[in-house]
């Protein structure tokens, strides 16, 4: 089947900026905790639309990201149709093929995954999500020379690869899901535009 979606990404984790995971480096931590958004602002699925919709993913990796199987649980916008659950379902958890596919490798256990209401929010130089009753998470780029953006581009473990990702510090990041718990603040950030298909 093809299909495509693109729009806007962010992800924010423990480490401290800008995560040495991307680089395949050790988290700084004994283990990574991440939370990663997508905003859709176009997708089709074999004719479904996707236009619009949200999908977030949490990670606990217990160690350096390469060496050991991830732990994941995948959220999925409620306001979904059953079409489009299926075809978020099917693009996100990596079995239809493309990046998700490479990212989804890494995965050893599936927490869960289901509907949320999921609110994404891009503003300038800020990105948010909440997901309702489990995660709210808001992110800030880093002023970098001259005001302007601090970037990483070409890193070999990438959401968005071919992108540059502007790196960002969150302001607050809050997760209660599946037995985990996470509290940060002033922890890494990334955000991009994004494409992916097959």
């Amino acid at each position: 089947m093809a299909w495509s979606v693109k729009g806007q990404y962010f992800e924010s984790c423990n480490c401290e900026a800008a995560c040495p995971c991307i680089f395949l480096s050790p988290p700084t931590e004994d283990d990574c905790t991440v939370l990663v958004g997508w905003h859709i602002d176009e997708g089709n699925f074999d004719g479904t639309s996707l236009d619009g919709l949200n999908v977030a993913l949490a990670v606990l990796s217990p160690g350096h990201m390469m060496e050991v199987p991830w732990k994941a649980a995948l959220y999925f916008d409620d306001r979904a149709t059953e079409d489009q659950m299926n075809a978020l379902g099917a693009i996100f958890s990596g079995q239809a093929g493309g990046h998700p596919e490479r990212l989804a490798s890494h995965i050893g256990e599936v927490l869960g995954a289901g509907p949320a209401t999921i609110r994404f929010d891009s503003a300038g130089d800020k990105r948010s999500m909440s997901i309702a009753g489990v995660a709210d998470v808001t992110i800030a780029a880093i002023g970098g020379q001259g005001d302007g953006e601090v970037t990483v581009e070409g890193h070999p473990l990438a959401i968005s690869p071919g992108v540059a990702a502007v790196v960002a510090h969150s302001e607050k990041l809050t997760y209660d899901d599946h037995g985990m718990q996470w509290n940060l603040e002033e922890k890494n950030g990334l955000f991009a535009p994004f494409e992916y298909a097959a």
